[in-house]
């Protein structure tokens, strides 16, 4: 692949299709990206992945927990997330849609 260009509305569509949270929708050895939604008020089930990740907010309001920090986050937030590092998103006070990136590819590092 020498390149892709996806938009965030058929990302969703398919996401909501899908019926789960999280969609990836790219795919290389070095990198993979993904579209992570939580409805407001939803509890954030993820756990620590094998690999570092950044977090980019699309839409909404909520708060995450990386390690001991909590960060307030909010439409054109990033956030990087070391590897094996505990995190979650809480306190989700408005639909929370956000990409996803990992480096290398999500769960390569098994």
């Amino acid at each position: 692949m020498t390149g892709a260009s996806f938009h965030l509305a058929d990302l969703n569509n398919e996401l909501k299709k899908q019926g789960q949270l999280y969609l990836e929708f790219l795919r290389v050895p070095d990198l993979s990206t993904g579209l992570y939604v939580l409805e407001a008020g939803a509890s954030d089930p993820q756990e620590p992945h094998t690999e570092d990740e950044v977090y980019i907010v699309m839409k909404g309001k909520a708060k995450i927990s990386v390690a001991n920090e909590i960060y307030p986050v909010t439409v054109g937030s990033v956030v990087y997330v070391q590897a094996n590092i505990e995190h979650r998103f809480f306190d989700i006070e408005e639909r929370l849609e956000v990409l996803v990136f990992f480096a290398p590819a999500e769960y390569s590092k098994k």
